[in-house]
């Protein structure tokens, strides 16, 4: 199995798993890669380095016992911290509440306008939905008191968010 650190055309950073180097370089050849932040196809593999983790070395020292090489050592603190840069943080805050609004609304479809008209006019239950609207649909619901909130999501949030 090949993890690999992708980046999309817009910046967004991203991992992919592949069988191999040649399943990575077919699926990219096919345009079947995407940013799973906005979509795009334009992806290209990062430079990393392989992580090893082959253990502290150990040395007896003066007291006879194990102890980790100072230049090896960690403190537990440090080592267990993922670290994240900034714009990479953001995107998985920005994620995880997609995932979260994802998981607790019902996807209506291009039947958005409608239901939540039949919501807002109790003909139909309360419930948090979501679906597709357009600009105009969006502006005339807004117009009508029924609050909305455009977010647009990329096709790969349709099925489940890895």
């Amino acid at each position: 199995m090949k993890v690999l650190d992708l980046q999309c055309g817009y910046g967004h950073d991203f991992e992919g798993w592949f069988a191999s180097e040649d399943d990575f370089q077919s699926q990219l050849s096919r345009h079947l890669l995407s940013c799973p932040m906005c979509g795009d196809t334009g992806v290209v593999k990062l430079p990393s380095a392989p992580r090893l983790n082959l253990g502290a070395r150990v040395s007896t020292g003066d007291t006879g016992q194990a102890q980790p090489d100072a230049q090896t050592a960690s403190p537990p603190e440090v080592a267990m911290q993922p670290q994240l840069s900034g714009h990479m943080e953001l995107q998985a805050v920005w994620l995880r509440a997609v995932r979260k609004l994802v998981a607790e609304t019902e996807d209506v479809g291009p039947r958005f306008a409608t239901e939540a008209r039949r919501i807002h006019g109790g003909e139909a239950p309360e419930r948090a939905i979501r679906g597709q609207a357009t600009r105009e649909e969006t502006e005339a619901l807004l117009d009508e008191g029924i609050p909305v909130l455009p977010l647009p999501l990329p096709p790969g949030f349709k099925n489940t968010l890895q």
